[in-house]
Protein backbone atom coordinates (compact mmCIF):
# COMPACT_ATOMS: atom_id res chain seq x y z
CA UNK A 1 0.00 0.00 0.00
CA UNK A 2 1.35 3.20 -0.72
CA UNK A 3 1.53 5.53 1.49
CA UNK A 4 0.41 9.63 0.51
CA UNK A 5 2.19 12.10 2.59
CA UNK A 6 -0.16 15.14 3.50
CA UNK A 7 0.52 18.72 1.83
CA UNK A 8 2.31 20.19 4.60
CA UNK A 9 0.04 23.75 5.66
CA UNK A 10 1.05 26.87 6.24
CA UNK A 11 1.37 28.69 9.72
CA UNK A 12 -2.01 30.45 10.61
CA UNK A 13 -0.59 33.78 10.58
CA UNK A 14 1.30 33.14 6.82
CA UNK A 15 -2.32 31.74 5.95
CA UNK A 16 -4.36 34.77 6.84
CA UNK A 17 -1.44 37.02 4.74
CA UNK A 18 -2.57 34.39 2.06
CA UNK A 19 -5.84 35.16 2.02
CA UNK A 20 -5.45 39.55 2.82
CA UNK A 21 -6.18 40.37 -1.06
CA UNK A 22 -9.51 38.78 -1.22
CA UNK A 23 -10.33 40.34 2.43
CA UNK A 24 -9.37 42.94 1.59
CA UNK A 25 -11.43 43.23 -2.09
CA UNK A 26 -14.21 41.96 -0.35
CA UNK A 27 -14.09 44.85 1.93
CA UNK A 28 -13.36 47.52 -0.78
CA UNK A 29 -16.37 45.69 -2.92
CA UNK A 30 -18.58 45.68 -0.02
CA UNK A 31 -18.88 49.21 0.55
CA UNK A 32 -19.96 50.45 -2.37
CA UNK A 33 -22.36 47.36 -3.01
CA UNK A 34 -24.33 48.73 0.71
CA UNK A 35 -24.50 52.31 -0.92
CA UNK A 36 -26.03 51.20 -3.51
CA UNK A 37 -28.42 48.74 -1.82
CA UNK A 38 -29.12 51.23 0.56
CA UNK A 39 -29.78 53.80 -1.47
CA UNK A 40 -32.76 51.76 -3.21
CA UNK A 41 -33.93 50.49 -0.68
CA UNK A 42 -34.83 53.50 1.16
CA UNK A 43 -36.00 54.74 -1.89
CA UNK A 44 -38.37 52.02 -2.26
CA UNK A 45 -39.37 52.03 1.30
CA UNK A 46 -40.15 56.01 1.26
CA UNK A 47 -41.91 55.31 -1.90
CA UNK A 48 -44.02 52.21 -0.42
CA UNK A 49 -44.69 54.78 2.44
CA UNK A 50 -45.80 57.74 0.59
CA UNK A 51 -48.21 55.51 -1.95
CA UNK A 52 -49.67 53.40 0.95
CA UNK A 53 -53.10 55.10 0.22
CA UNK A 54 -53.46 53.86 -3.45
CA UNK A 55 -52.56 50.24 -1.98
CA UNK A 56 -51.70 48.77 -5.21
CA UNK A 57 -48.71 50.83 -5.77
CA UNK A 58 -47.58 50.90 -1.92
CA UNK A 59 -47.57 47.36 -2.12
CA UNK A 60 -45.76 46.99 -5.52
CA UNK A 61 -42.92 49.05 -4.03
CA UNK A 62 -43.01 47.49 -0.63
CA UNK A 63 -42.20 43.93 -2.94
CA UNK A 64 -39.24 45.49 -4.74
CA UNK A 65 -37.98 46.31 -1.42
CA UNK A 66 -37.70 42.92 -0.38
CA UNK A 67 -37.08 41.11 -3.30
CA UNK A 68 -34.10 44.04 -3.61
CA UNK A 69 -33.14 43.08 0.31
CA UNK A 70 -33.20 39.03 -0.82
CA UNK A 71 -30.72 40.11 -4.15
CA UNK A 72 -28.26 41.91 -2.06
CA UNK A 73 -28.23 39.64 0.80
CA UNK A 74 -27.82 36.13 -1.44
CA UNK A 75 -24.74 38.10 -3.35
CA UNK A 76 -23.03 39.10 0.14
CA UNK A 77 -23.45 35.11 1.03
CA UNK A 78 -21.83 34.09 -2.28
CA UNK A 79 -19.04 37.30 -1.73
CA UNK A 80 -17.96 35.88 1.61
CA UNK A 81 -18.19 31.86 0.77
CA UNK A 82 -15.69 33.74 -2.27
CA UNK A 83 -13.72 34.85 0.57
CA UNK A 84 -13.23 31.60 2.38
CA UNK A 85 -15.67 31.95 5.15
CA UNK A 86 -17.91 29.12 5.41
CA UNK A 87 -21.15 28.69 3.63
CA UNK A 88 -24.30 29.74 5.26
CA UNK A 89 -27.23 27.60 4.59
CA UNK A 90 -29.60 29.49 2.40
CA UNK A 91 -33.36 30.27 3.80
CA UNK A 92 -36.60 29.08 2.51
CA UNK A 93 -38.06 31.50 0.45
CA UNK A 94 -41.19 29.97 -0.03
CA UNK A 95 -41.51 30.40 -4.08
CA UNK A 96 -43.22 27.19 -4.15
CA UNK A 97 -46.09 28.98 -3.35
CA UNK A 98 -45.70 31.31 -6.52
CA UNK A 99 -47.76 28.76 -8.21
CA UNK A 100 -50.51 28.24 -6.10
CA UNK A 101 -51.97 31.93 -6.93
CA UNK A 102 -51.06 35.92 -6.70
CA UNK A 103 -52.97 36.26 -3.02
CA UNK A 104 -51.26 33.24 -2.01
CA UNK A 105 -47.97 34.00 -2.69
CA UNK A 106 -48.56 37.53 -1.52
CA UNK A 107 -49.59 36.37 1.83
CA UNK A 108 -46.55 33.87 1.98
CA UNK A 109 -44.27 36.68 0.95
CA UNK A 110 -45.15 39.41 3.76
CA UNK A 111 -45.26 36.19 6.21
CA UNK A 112 -41.81 35.01 5.60
CA UNK A 113 -39.34 36.68 8.23
CA UNK A 114 -36.34 36.53 6.21
CA UNK A 115 -37.39 38.78 3.66
CA UNK A 116 -37.79 41.25 6.71
CA UNK A 117 -34.73 40.57 7.88
CA UNK A 118 -32.97 40.94 5.02
CA UNK A 119 -34.84 44.60 4.23
CA UNK A 120 -33.73 45.45 7.91
CA UNK A 121 -30.13 44.28 7.04
CA UNK A 122 -30.47 46.41 3.76
CA UNK A 123 -31.78 49.20 4.89
CA UNK A 124 -29.88 49.74 8.46
CA UNK A 125 -27.34 47.09 9.54
CA UNK A 126 -25.66 46.21 6.17
CA UNK A 127 -24.50 50.32 6.09
CA UNK A 128 -23.50 50.94 9.16
CA UNK A 129 -21.84 47.82 9.22
CA UNK A 130 -19.99 48.25 5.78
CA UNK A 131 -18.93 52.18 6.44
CA UNK A 132 -17.21 50.88 9.49
CA UNK A 133 -15.34 48.06 8.44
CA UNK A 134 -14.44 50.26 4.75
CA UNK A 135 -13.07 52.85 7.56
CA UNK A 136 -10.85 50.96 9.24
CA UNK A 137 -9.83 48.96 6.13
CA UNK A 138 -8.93 51.75 4.24
CA UNK A 139 -7.05 53.62 7.57
CA UNK A 140 -5.16 50.69 7.94
CA UNK A 141 -4.16 50.13 4.98
CA UNK A 142 -3.03 53.35 3.67
CA UNK A 143 -1.17 53.52 7.34
CA UNK A 144 0.81 50.16 6.54
CA UNK A 145 1.84 50.86 2.85
CA UNK A 146 2.23 55.42 4.10
CA UNK A 147 4.55 54.11 7.01
CA UNK A 148 6.83 51.36 5.41
CA UNK A 149 7.45 53.65 2.43
CA UNK A 150 8.10 56.81 3.90
CA UNK A 151 11.73 56.32 3.33
CA UNK A 152 10.95 57.21 0.03
CA UNK A 153 8.95 59.88 -0.07
CA UNK A 154 9.81 61.89 3.28
CA UNK A 155 12.96 62.99 1.58
CA UNK A 156 11.02 64.86 -0.74
CA UNK A 157 8.51 67.16 1.92
CA UNK A 158 10.66 70.21 2.36
CA UNK A 159 11.01 71.78 5.64
CA UNK A 160 9.09 74.45 5.23
CA UNK A 161 5.93 72.54 4.34
CA UNK A 162 6.15 70.75 7.62
CA UNK A 163 3.21 72.49 9.53
CA UNK A 164 3.17 69.67 12.47
CA UNK A 165 6.04 67.29 13.24
CA UNK A 166 5.09 63.88 15.28
CA UNK A 167 8.07 63.69 16.36
CA UNK A 168 8.41 66.89 18.42
CA UNK A 169 4.39 66.69 19.47
CA UNK A 170 5.27 63.53 20.86
CA UNK A 171 8.35 64.86 22.73
CA UNK A 172 6.39 67.87 24.32
CA UNK A 173 3.84 65.59 25.38
CA UNK A 174 6.11 63.09 27.43
CA UNK A 175 8.84 65.34 28.53
CA UNK A 176 7.34 69.01 28.92
CA UNK A 177 11.01 70.37 28.89
CA UNK A 178 10.98 72.37 25.44
CA UNK A 179 13.34 69.63 24.17
CA UNK A 180 14.06 70.43 20.22
CA UNK A 181 14.54 67.10 17.85
CA UNK A 182 15.58 66.64 14.35
CA UNK A 183 11.80 66.53 13.08
CA UNK A 184 12.74 65.07 9.37
CA UNK A 185 14.52 62.06 11.36
CA UNK A 186 12.39 61.27 13.94
CA UNK A 187 9.91 61.86 11.95
CA UNK A 188 10.63 59.27 9.13
CA UNK A 189 11.57 56.70 12.53
CA UNK A 190 7.88 57.41 13.85
CA UNK A 191 6.53 56.92 10.35
CA UNK A 192 8.31 54.05 9.37
CA UNK A 193 8.01 51.96 13.12
CA UNK A 194 4.14 52.79 12.74
CA UNK A 195 4.15 51.22 9.17
CA UNK A 196 5.96 47.89 10.24
CA UNK A 197 3.07 47.59 13.16
CA UNK A 198 0.08 48.13 11.12
CA UNK A 199 1.76 46.05 8.42
CA UNK A 200 1.57 43.35 10.84
CA UNK A 201 -1.42 43.32 12.11
CA UNK A 202 -3.25 44.61 8.58
CA UNK A 203 -4.16 40.76 7.89
CA UNK A 204 -5.31 40.08 11.44
CA UNK A 205 -7.70 43.47 11.48
CA UNK A 206 -8.70 42.24 7.80
CA UNK A 207 -9.91 38.81 8.48
CA UNK A 208 -11.96 39.79 11.51
CA UNK A 209 -13.62 42.63 9.51
CA UNK A 210 -14.76 39.72 7.47
CA UNK A 211 -15.33 37.63 10.04
CA UNK A 212 -17.73 40.50 11.67
CA UNK A 213 -19.48 40.60 8.50
CA UNK A 214 -19.95 36.64 8.24
CA UNK A 215 -21.34 36.78 11.77
CA UNK A 216 -24.14 39.21 11.30
CA UNK A 217 -24.89 37.99 7.56
CA UNK A 218 -25.19 34.12 9.58
CA UNK A 219 -27.61 35.72 11.79
CA UNK A 220 -29.84 37.76 9.32
CA UNK A 221 -29.51 36.29 6.37
CA UNK A 222 -29.19 32.57 6.69
CA UNK A 223 -31.38 29.61 7.23
CA UNK A 224 -33.25 29.33 10.82
CA UNK A 225 -32.21 26.65 12.81
CA UNK A 226 -35.85 25.17 12.84
CA UNK A 227 -35.90 25.30 9.26
CA UNK A 228 -33.04 23.31 9.03
CA UNK A 229 -34.85 20.81 11.88
CA UNK A 230 -37.60 20.59 9.56
CA UNK A 231 -36.23 20.16 6.39
CA UNK A 232 -34.16 16.93 8.52
CA UNK A 233 -37.51 15.79 9.48
CA UNK A 234 -38.43 15.79 6.02
CA UNK A 235 -35.54 14.31 4.76
CA UNK A 236 -36.16 11.55 7.41
CA UNK A 237 -39.65 10.76 6.17
CA UNK A 238 -38.53 11.12 2.45
CA UNK A 239 -35.70 8.52 3.60
CA UNK A 240 -38.22 5.76 5.51
CA UNK A 241 -40.95 6.17 2.83
CA UNK A 242 -38.18 5.07 0.32
CA UNK A 243 -36.68 2.47 3.07
CA UNK A 244 -40.02 1.16 3.23
CA UNK A 245 -40.98 0.89 -0.49
CA UNK A 246 -37.74 -0.77 -1.46
CA UNK A 247 -38.16 -3.37 1.41
CA UNK A 248 -41.89 -3.97 -0.18
CA UNK A 249 -40.27 -4.29 -3.28
CA UNK A 250 -37.63 -6.74 -2.70
CA UNK A 251 -39.92 -8.73 -0.80
CA UNK A 252 -42.01 -9.01 -3.59
CA UNK A 253 -39.56 -9.53 -5.49
CA UNK A 254 -38.45 -12.55 -3.61
CA UNK A 255 -41.44 -13.98 -3.30
CA UNK A 256 -42.36 -13.95 -7.21
CA UNK A 257 -38.77 -15.79 -7.45
CA UNK A 258 -39.34 -18.13 -5.39
CA UNK A 259 -43.32 -18.76 -6.29
CA UNK A 260 -42.05 -18.87 -9.92
CA UNK A 261 -38.94 -20.84 -9.66
CA UNK A 262 -38.17 -23.22 -6.46
CA UNK A 263 -41.75 -23.51 -5.34
CA UNK A 264 -42.41 -24.83 -8.76
CA UNK A 265 -39.74 -27.37 -8.97
CA UNK A 266 -40.36 -29.12 -5.69
CA UNK A 267 -43.96 -29.11 -6.37
CA UNK A 268 -42.65 -31.19 -9.91
CA UNK A 269 -40.66 -33.15 -7.65
CA UNK A 270 -43.33 -34.13 -5.28
CA UNK A 271 -45.31 -35.37 -7.97
CA UNK A 272 -42.84 -37.69 -9.83
CA UNK A 273 -41.90 -38.87 -5.91
CA UNK A 274 -45.61 -39.66 -6.11
CA UNK A 275 -45.58 -41.03 -9.56
CA UNK A 276 -42.44 -43.11 -8.45
CA UNK A 277 -44.17 -44.67 -5.59
CA UNK A 278 -47.15 -46.07 -7.58
CA UNK A 279 -44.78 -47.55 -10.16
CA UNK A 280 -42.40 -48.56 -8.20
CA UNK A 281 -44.31 -52.44 -8.11
CA UNK A 282 -45.62 -52.28 -11.83
CA UNK A 283 -42.95 -50.73 -13.61
CA UNK A 284 -39.46 -50.17 -11.98
CA UNK A 285 -38.00 -48.70 -14.80
CA UNK A 286 -40.71 -46.10 -14.75
CA UNK A 287 -40.40 -45.61 -11.29
CA UNK A 288 -36.65 -44.86 -11.94
CA UNK A 289 -36.65 -42.49 -14.48
CA UNK A 290 -39.01 -40.86 -12.39
CA UNK A 291 -36.83 -40.92 -9.09
CA UNK A 292 -34.06 -39.62 -11.46
CA UNK A 293 -36.08 -36.54 -12.89
CA UNK A 294 -36.98 -35.55 -9.37
CA UNK A 295 -33.29 -36.21 -8.42
CA UNK A 296 -32.39 -33.69 -11.41
CA UNK A 297 -34.89 -31.70 -10.07
CA UNK A 298 -33.83 -31.49 -6.43
CA UNK A 299 -29.94 -30.11 -8.33
CA UNK A 300 -31.77 -27.19 -10.23
CA UNK A 301 -33.86 -26.54 -6.73
CA UNK A 302 -31.20 -25.85 -4.92
CA UNK A 303 -28.95 -24.51 -7.83
CA UNK A 304 -31.96 -21.36 -7.86
CA UNK A 305 -31.72 -21.36 -4.04
CA UNK A 306 -28.48 -20.48 -3.73
CA UNK A 307 -28.84 -17.82 -6.56
CA UNK A 308 -31.62 -16.10 -4.07
CA UNK A 309 -29.73 -16.24 -1.68
CA UNK A 310 -26.93 -14.19 -2.64
CA UNK A 311 -29.12 -11.39 -2.44
CA UNK A 312 -28.70 -12.02 1.39
CA UNK A 313 -25.75 -11.28 3.94
CA UNK A 314 -23.83 -14.68 3.19
CA UNK A 315 -21.98 -16.02 6.61
CA UNK A 316 -18.06 -14.57 4.93
CA UNK A 317 -19.14 -10.82 5.33
CA UNK A 318 -20.07 -11.57 9.16
CA UNK A 319 -16.84 -13.30 9.57
CA UNK A 320 -14.21 -11.82 7.24
CA UNK A 321 -15.87 -8.24 6.24
CA UNK A 322 -16.82 -6.70 3.15
CA UNK A 323 -14.15 -6.79 0.88
CA UNK A 324 -13.86 -10.23 1.50
CA UNK A 325 -17.41 -10.97 0.55
CA UNK A 326 -17.45 -8.93 -2.27
CA UNK A 327 -14.30 -11.00 -3.51
CA UNK A 328 -16.26 -14.40 -2.93
CA UNK A 329 -19.11 -12.90 -5.10
CA UNK A 330 -16.79 -11.83 -7.91
CA UNK A 331 -15.39 -15.31 -7.93
CA UNK A 332 -18.44 -17.40 -8.39
CA UNK A 333 -20.09 -14.27 -11.37
CA UNK A 334 -20.30 -15.46 -14.41
CA UNK A 335 -18.03 -12.38 -15.66
CA UNK A 336 -15.05 -11.51 -15.00
CA UNK A 337 -15.09 -9.06 -11.54
CA UNK A 338 -11.97 -7.26 -10.29
CA UNK A 339 -12.60 -5.79 -6.71
CA UNK A 340 -10.23 -2.90 -6.08
CA UNK A 341 -10.73 -1.78 -2.32
CA UNK A 342 -8.77 1.43 -1.07
CA UNK A 343 -10.59 1.32 2.35
CA UNK A 344 -7.68 1.84 4.86
CA UNK A 345 -6.40 -1.13 6.76
CA UNK A 346 -8.62 -2.21 10.02
CA UNK A 347 -11.78 -0.08 9.00
CA UNK A 348 -14.86 -1.02 10.86
CA UNK A 349 -17.30 0.33 9.15
CA UNK A 350 -21.06 -0.58 10.70
CA UNK A 351 -22.65 -4.12 10.61
CA UNK A 352 -25.45 -3.13 8.96
CA UNK A 353 -23.91 -0.60 6.37
CA UNK A 354 -21.82 -3.81 5.55
CA UNK A 355 -24.88 -5.94 4.52
CA UNK A 356 -26.60 -3.14 2.49
CA UNK A 357 -23.36 -2.49 0.80
CA UNK A 358 -22.78 -6.31 -0.25
CA UNK A 359 -26.57 -6.12 -1.35
CA UNK A 360 -25.97 -2.77 -3.46
CA UNK A 361 -22.79 -4.64 -4.90
CA UNK A 362 -24.51 -7.94 -6.00
CA UNK A 363 -27.26 -6.08 -7.67
CA UNK A 364 -25.31 -4.05 -9.89
CA UNK A 365 -22.95 -7.11 -10.37
CA UNK A 366 -26.69 -8.88 -11.33
CA UNK A 367 -27.83 -5.83 -13.69
CA UNK A 368 -24.45 -5.63 -15.44
CA UNK A 369 -24.00 -9.54 -16.37
CA UNK A 370 -27.68 -10.10 -17.40
CA UNK A 371 -27.97 -6.84 -19.11
CA UNK A 372 -25.31 -5.11 -20.37
CA UNK A 373 -23.36 -7.81 -22.60
CA UNK A 374 -19.82 -6.81 -21.00
CA UNK A 375 -16.72 -8.92 -20.70
CA UNK A 376 -15.09 -7.34 -17.72
CA UNK A 377 -16.44 -5.92 -14.66
CA UNK A 378 -14.57 -3.51 -11.63
CA UNK A 379 -16.56 -2.89 -8.97
CA UNK A 380 -14.64 -0.32 -6.86
CA UNK A 381 -14.93 0.46 -2.53
CA UNK A 382 -13.37 3.79 -1.36
CA UNK A 383 -14.19 6.06 1.74
CA UNK A 384 -14.38 9.85 1.59
CA UNK A 385 -13.65 12.34 3.86
CA UNK A 386 -16.07 15.90 3.64
CA UNK A 387 -14.94 18.84 4.71
CA UNK A 388 -16.99 21.59 6.96
CA UNK A 389 -19.83 19.00 6.62
CA UNK A 390 -22.77 20.14 8.30
CA UNK A 391 -22.52 16.97 10.78
CA UNK A 392 -20.96 14.26 11.76
CA UNK A 393 -22.94 11.88 9.51
CA UNK A 394 -22.73 13.67 6.39
CA UNK A 395 -18.47 13.84 6.88
CA UNK A 396 -17.42 10.33 6.06
CA UNK A 397 -18.61 8.36 2.98
CA UNK A 398 -18.57 4.63 1.64
CA UNK A 399 -18.51 4.99 -2.17
CA UNK A 400 -19.39 2.06 -3.83
CA UNK A 401 -18.65 1.72 -7.80
CA UNK A 402 -19.31 -0.82 -10.63
CA UNK A 403 -18.18 -0.21 -14.08
CA UNK A 404 -18.67 -2.61 -16.80
CA UNK A 405 -17.51 -2.57 -20.45
CA UNK A 406 -21.19 -3.21 -22.06
CA UNK A 407 -23.27 -1.64 -24.94
CA UNK A 408 -24.26 0.97 -22.56
CA UNK A 409 -27.35 2.73 -22.86
CA UNK A 410 -29.15 1.50 -19.51
CA UNK A 411 -31.70 3.40 -17.66
CA UNK A 412 -33.72 3.73 -14.80
CA UNK A 413 -37.11 2.26 -15.63
CA UNK A 414 -39.84 1.48 -12.82
CA UNK A 415 -40.19 -1.25 -10.86
CA UNK A 416 -37.27 -2.93 -12.12
CA UNK A 417 -33.51 -3.63 -10.80
CA UNK A 418 -32.16 -0.08 -10.47
CA UNK A 419 -35.18 1.95 -10.10
CA UNK A 420 -35.95 -0.44 -6.52
CA UNK A 421 -32.22 -0.11 -6.24
CA UNK A 422 -32.54 3.71 -6.30
CA UNK A 423 -35.16 3.58 -3.35
CA UNK A 424 -33.17 1.46 -1.35
CA UNK A 425 -29.94 3.51 -1.27
CA UNK A 426 -32.18 7.11 -0.93
CA UNK A 427 -33.33 5.18 2.49
CA UNK A 428 -30.14 4.81 3.42
CA UNK A 429 -29.45 8.44 3.18
CA UNK A 430 -27.29 8.33 0.11
CA UNK A 431 -27.14 8.45 -3.38
CA UNK A 432 -27.02 6.53 -6.69
CA UNK A 433 -25.97 7.71 -9.61
CA UNK A 434 -26.13 6.06 -13.40
CA UNK A 435 -23.92 7.08 -15.85
CA UNK A 436 -24.29 4.74 -19.59
CA UNK A 437 -23.83 6.70 -22.34
CA UNK A 438 -24.80 4.68 -26.26
CA UNK A 439 -21.52 2.25 -26.31
CA UNK A 440 -20.61 2.15 -22.54
CA UNK A 441 -19.31 2.24 -20.46
CA UNK A 442 -21.77 1.86 -18.02
CA UNK A 443 -20.63 3.22 -14.38
CA UNK A 444 -22.82 2.71 -11.33
CA UNK A 445 -21.91 4.63 -8.35
CA UNK A 446 -23.88 4.40 -4.57
CA UNK A 447 -22.66 7.09 -1.85
CA UNK A 448 -23.71 5.65 1.82
CA UNK A 449 -23.04 7.78 4.93
CA UNK A 450 -21.24 5.68 7.19
CA UNK A 451 -22.38 7.19 10.40
CA UNK A 452 -25.83 6.80 9.67
CA UNK A 453 -27.32 3.48 11.54
CA UNK A 454 -29.56 2.00 8.56
CA UNK A 455 -33.04 0.62 9.52
CA UNK A 456 -33.59 -1.21 6.21
CA UNK A 457 -31.83 -4.79 5.77
CA UNK A 458 -30.44 -6.09 2.78
CA UNK A 459 -32.08 -8.78 0.77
Amino acid sequence: MTTVTPPRTLPHYWRLWAGLPKDLAYLLIAFPIACVTFSLSITFVSAAAGTIATFFLGIVFLVGALYLARIAGTLDLALLRWIGRPAIRLPEWNDRTAKTGFFAWLRALFANAHYWLSLVWTTIVNFIVATFSFTIAVTWFATALGGVTAWIWSPFIPNQDRDFSLSQWVVDVVLHNGTQVDGRTADLAIYVVLGVLFTATLPVVLRGLTWMHWGIARGMLGAFRTEALQREVADLSESRSAAVAAEGTALRRLERDIHDGPQQRLVRLQMDLAAAERQLDTDPDAARKLIAEATQQSRDALEELRALSRGFAPPILLDRGLVAALESLAVRSAVTVRVVSTLPAGTDLPIELERNAYFIAAEGLTNAVKHSGSTAIDLRLSLRQVAGAASESDATWLDIEVTDDGKGGAKVKADHGIAGLKERVRGLGGTLNLSSPAGGPTVLTAHLPVAVATPASAG
